[in-house]
């Protein structure tokens, strides 16, 4: 068995008794992606063997001096190509930042090299995390470990293939609207989206400011918990962050939840929801409930509204953000132009892709005169409303529980050709970003094709640990199921 087929607390476990060495680690993960990234296509950006070693050398010689001593010390991680890291490439999955190479790191990535993590390589993602597939990349689509024919999900797909595939131990990725919760679920693995402004958001490159988080991508809970506690600060560089006492996740690791309330909305179980995905899901409530914890089905309001609301704040957001994609300070600048203002259209033209575009529109058309109060100022409102709901339902419940995705991954190609049924699939998880709140995905099952099923649970703002400890009593009664090309090496 491959050391990159032990979970990452497993392995950091093993450094510190000195049965691996960080070297040994390294060496590992980067044989893995050799192995297996023609096949998968995880990452945009692996780092140069030498200079992994070299940080595994320096890692290995601070945990012989006693200066590290985390659960995570010489691990390595994947980080999402979206997130600064000072001398490596961050393209976004973008032609328009082709050679960017930022001079600063972002906070999450500083704080997990505090802990001594070894940085592997850049993940694949849906360009700008625009899509729900990993394939609107300019740098290839990424492919399901489980099967190579299906997409990974997205916009994190590179971070939870290459986990699903063990080219690394764990891997960061970012969640505007699902983008960590759904590929979870299509590659089998588990992530965590924590309260918005747990995580730093300073390094990020922004799609929509107000939704955006980083989050941990692992093989169970236990590893999930250790990567949020790592990650986790109050960043004063940003200024959405917010000032949390506790961050100890990992107390939450405990198999009980006798008397814990779970609600379960109807309307996440109606017309549109894949039969297979709904028998597991509620097979999964059984299970936790046969453990002692208290279900109810209740009525969660304004859930058709969520994808318009998320569409329209996002992607007006997103109109903003990207406008500083110029071709004249980074990345991609057009070979032939007349003057300024042919220089930015043609660079931008050139460097976006179709999705990318396409949400640009969106954005500044609800943006724009006479249309800002009919569509911007709506969603906005609906956002507070839907907020309201999950208020009202947690002065209840301490979990919410439902299905992460309408169904199991589909076949590659078959989505990017209608976008709204796209968006559509995000049912189950925009309304978390819209909110706020916190939401963990983990495997429950696999459908008839072999491929995996996830399981969402849904906190309270700053209640992580609801649903750590719910999720960790769900997985004690499972096996971590590895998938097929994981086997490769």
């Amino acid at each position: 068995m491959s050391l990159m087929s032990l979970t990452a607390v497993e392995l950091g476990r093993k450094i510190k008794a000195k049965e691996v060495s960080v070297q040994e680690a390294a060496q590992a993960a980067m044989d893995a992606i050799m192995a297996k990234e023609e096949s998968v296509n995880s990452f945009v950006t692996v780092l140069d063997e030498q200079e992994v070693l070299n940080r595994a050398g320096q890692v290995q010689k601070m945990i012989e001096e006693g200066t590290l001593n985390g659960p995570l010390a010489g691990v390595p991680v994947a980080v999402k190509d979206n997130m600064c890291t000072k001398g490596i490439p961050t393209t976004c999955s973008s032609k328009i930042l082709s050679g960017f190479i930022p001079t600063y790191t972002s906070e999450a990535v500083k704080n997990l090299e505090s802990a001594g993590a070894v940085i592997v390589g850049k993940t694949n993602m849906d360009e700008f995390a625009m899509g729900s597939t990993t394939e609107t990349s300019a740098y290839g689509v990424t492919k399901n470990p489980w099967n190579l024919e299906h997409v990974p999900g997205g916009s994190s797909g590179g971070s939870c293939a290459a986990v699903a595939a063990e080219e690394c131990s764990y891997a960061l990725g970012s969640d505007t609207g699902g983008s960590i919760r759904q590929p979870c679920s299509f590659c089998g693995v588990t992530g965590i989206k924590p309260t918005y402004g747990t995580v730093s958001r300073y390094g990020l490159i922004a799609y929509g400011s107000s939704l955006d988080q980083i989050g941990p991508v692992a093989k169970d809970v236990t590893d999930c918990a250790a990567i949020l506690e790592a990650i986790s600060s109050y960043d004063k560089k940003d200024s959405t962050s917010m000032k949390r006492e506790d961050l100890d996740f990992t107390s939450a690791l405990k198999d009980d939840v006798k008397g814990m309330k779970i609600g379960i909305p109807k309307d996440y179980f109606g017309k549109g929801l894949d039969k297979q995905v709904e028998n597991a899901v509620s097979a999964a409530a059984k299970v936790l409930e046969d453990k002692g914890a208290f279900i109810e089905e209740f009525d969660l309001g304004l859930v058709e509204y969520a994808i318009p609301a998320y569409y329209v704040i996002a992607c007006a957001e997103a109109s903003s953000n990207l406008a500083r994609f110029d071709g004249v300070k980074y990345g991609y600048r057009t070979k032939d132009y007349e003057g300024l203002h042919n220089m930015y259209k043609k660079s931008r033209s050139e460097g976006f892709g179709t999705e990318v575009k396409r949400r640009i529109m969106l954005g500044s058309f609800v943006l724009s005169s006479g249309y800002y109060d009919a569509y911007y100022l709506r969603a906005l409102r609906t956002k507070a409303l839907i907020k309201k709901e999950f208020d009202k339902a947690f002065s209840k419940y301490d979990v919410i529980l439902g299905p992460a995705s309408p169904s199991t991954a589909p076949k590659l190609g078959s989505s990017l050709s209608d976008p709204v049924k796209m968006y559509l699939g995000d049912i189950y998880t925009v309304s978390v970003n819209l909110a706020g709140l916190p939401g963990i995905c983990l495997p429950c099952g696999m459908d008839d094709k072999g491929l995996p099923i996830g399981l969402q649970l849904i906190g309270d703002c700053f209640k992580e640990k609801n649903i750590i400890r719910m999720a960790y009593a769900y997985e004690c009664t499972k096996t971590y199921q590895h998938s097929p090309l994981s086997d490769r090496l």
